[in-house]
């Protein structure tokens, strides 16, 4: 068995952070909210072009915490392009960013949070500022 690549990454929430989480990641990261099979529960899948990177499932009213500890989850990272176009959609929406490099690859970066309070990393292509 290889590995080959990324599929997707899975977020659970009560109904209202979901679909908080939702708008978040359609209207300021930039996903669309696309085909998603009939599972039996509520829930959405996002895609980055033709590929789903996100699904957003709602929990259970009993799933207070889903792990033993408080997260082991410290960021997404998105690959994009218009820098200037998504940092004036970030201040648009009051979301506070920080940003960074990383010269020896040529990549641009912006860092911020979702509103579960999940880290988000946009990487841009220096060629593409």
């Amino acid at each position: 068995m290889t590995t080959i690549g990324f599929n997707h990454y899975n977020l659970r929430a009560p109904r209202e952070l979901m679909e908080e989480l939702k708008a978040f990641y359609c209207e300021v990261v930039g996903l669309e909210q696309g085909q998603r099979p009939d599972f039996g529960n509520f829930g959405y899948w996002l895609y980055a072009g033709d590929h789903c990177v996100l699904h957003l499932s709602q929990a259970r009213p009993e799933e207070k915490r889903l792990t033993h500890v408080a997260t082991t989850f410290d960021h997404v990272a998105f690959s994009c392009t218009e820098r200037p176009e998504m940092e004036e959609r970030l201040k648009r929406h009051n979301i506070e960013f920080t940003t960074g490099q990383v010269p020896s690859l040529g990549i641009a970066q912006l860092f911020f949070k979702d509103p579960a309070g999940n880290g988000v990393e946009l990487n841009f292509s220096e060629d593409h500022h």
